[in-house]
Order: C-alpha cells, then sequence, then structure tokens
C-alpha cells in the first residue's frame, strides 16, 4: 500500500506548484498528475460541472491505484470536496488546499483580518470564510474575485507593466485595507506572490498554499502509516488535451519542464 501512487488533479496547471511543493516534501512519493487542459479554467464554471469532472478525474486516478487524492485546485475543493470524500469512500484517501489553509490561518491570526483573492468560483462559494468562521477564531475576511489573474499568468503576462496594473487595480480594494495577511486562493498566485509582497511593501504575510497542503499531506500520510519508503516509479502527468503552450508552461509552474501524456475523460 505504501508504495502506490499520490494522486494530484487541477483544472489545468496551477496545480503543478502544489505538486512541485509535494515533491519536494516527499521526495519518496510516486505522484501521478492529472491536468483538466481541456475543460479550463473551472473557476467560471457551475458547482455541478465542476463536479462532474472531478468525479471522472477520481476514477481515473482510483484506475491508477492512488492511495490519496489531493484535490489541488481551490475551485474544485469548494466545490467537489465533499461529494468526491463520499465518492471514494475507503478506497482513497481525499485532501484539499482549502482545510490546511484555514487551519494554519485559524491559529496564527485570531480575531485579526486577513484578505483572500481567488476564482469566481472560490470567492463566491464563501468557503474560506465559512470554514473559518467555524473555528470559531472571530478573524475577518476581505475577499475579492480576481479573475483575470488566471489568464494572465497563463498567457506569460505576469512579468511586466501590464500585470502590475491588473495586481494594483485588484489589490486596492477596500476590501483589504488594514489586512495582516492575504491568502492566495488558487494555485497559479503562488507565481505572482512577489508582487503582491511588493504591492504590500512586504508588510503583511502573503499565503501560499502549496507549501502548508505538501506539509498537512505528508501528516496525513503519517497518520495513516502510508509513507512510501523509497519510489520505485517516476512522476506521471496526465492532461486532458496537450498544446502548445501548456507544454511550454509546465516548466514555469513545476520548477523543470515535465513529460506530458494526454488522457481524455470520455473518449
Amino acid at each position: 500500500m505504501n508504495k502506490q501512487p499520490i494522486g494530484i488533479f487541477d483544472s489545468g496547471m496551477g496545480g503543478l506548484t502544489v505538486a512541485h511543493a509535494v515533491s519536494k516534501a516527499l521526495p519518496n512519493e510516486q505522484l501521478i498528475y492529472f491536468g483538466d487542459s481541456a475543460h479550463l479554467p473551472y473557476g467560471d464554471k457551475s458547482a455541478a460541472t465542476i463536479q462532474a469532472y472531478s468525479i471522472k478525474i477520481c476514477d481515473i486516478l482510483l484506475e491508477k491505484g492512488c492511495k490519496v487524492i489531493l484535490i489541488a485546485c481551490n475551485s474544485a475543493s469548494a466545490a467537489a470536496y465533499d461529494l468526491i470524500k463520499a465518492y471514494l469512500g475507503s478506497k482513497a484517501l481525499v485532501l484539499n488546499v482549502i482545510d490546511p489553509v484555514v487551519e494554519y490561518v485559524a491559529n496564527k491570526y485570531p480575531q485579526q483580518k486577513i484578505g483572500l483573492i481567488g476564482t469566481k468560483q472560490t470567492v463566491g462559494s464563501q468557503v474560506y470564510e465559512n470554514q473559518i468562521h467555524s473555528k470559531d477564531s472571530k478573524i475577518t475576511v476581505g475577499s475579492l474575485a480576481t479573475p483575470l489573474l488566471v489568464p494572465m499568468i497563463e498567457e506569460g503576462f505576469h512579468k511586466n507593466e501590464i500585470s502590475e496594473a491588473i495586481i494594483q487595480e485588484y489589490l486596492s480594494n477596500k476590501s483589504f485595507a488594514d489586512i495582516k495577511a492575504l491568502i492566495l486562493g488558487c494555485t497559479h498566485y503562488p507565481l505572482i506572490k512577489n508582487k503582491v509582497e511588493e504591492y504590500f511593501n512586504n508588510e503583511i504575510d502573503v499565503i501560499d498554499s502549496s507549501e502548508i497542503v505538501a506539509e498537512a499531506l505528508g501528516k496525513l500520510l503519517d497518520q495513516h502509516q502510508l509513507k512510501s519508503e523509497g519510489r520505485v516509479k517516476k512522476n506521471e502527468f496526465l492532461v486532458s488535451d496537450i498544446t502548445p503552450s501548456f507544454e511550454a508552461a509546465t516548466a514555469l509552474f513545476f520548477g523543470v519542464k515535465v513529460p506530458l501524456q494526454q488522457h481524455k475523460l470520455w473518449e
């Protein structure tokens, strides 16, 4: 059981930031990543649509023998986590990218104000606010949907003046007045973490979920005695559609270029 792979999925390439963090934190684990590039982005889709895609991807990862499935997408975590957990039952453990961040925030920023940026789906679901408030931590959350950031990053515009103007327009929103920390509520956003920190003059904490989630995954494996003592197979990277731009962008998100295999959700 310990040598079974860890499945990670996202609507596209953003989850590669999480996969990269997991590969660094847990080098003995084999990863099977699925990017649903044929249907990205999830952030502007209905919950029912996201759930349908997510369940199909979980079936694929189960066929690959995954012992854990990590939902490396905030939109899918918000819309489909409970359904996936019920659907998988005892077949595999499930972890999302929201719960570990909520736990971190609740412990570190009680009675303070924090900010959140994410997709329309994630922000509209109010999943972060609801879960943070359920911790009774008296934390105030100022949130804003920032839909232009994902296409900006995927098209490579996050390193120029266009991105600075977009970021400044979003972060100047009054929702973020007097915040002590800002949650990057999308797995694409670590790529603009430096620009966000610069906007706030490095005076607030900018929370990158990827490292927090990787640490939580390690604890989950320990808890269930599922850690691998040594990896015997290479990581696999599956996508529902291969495009030149997606292939080129893998190095941006994962740190090194990775070989992609096409695996359609529906033949």
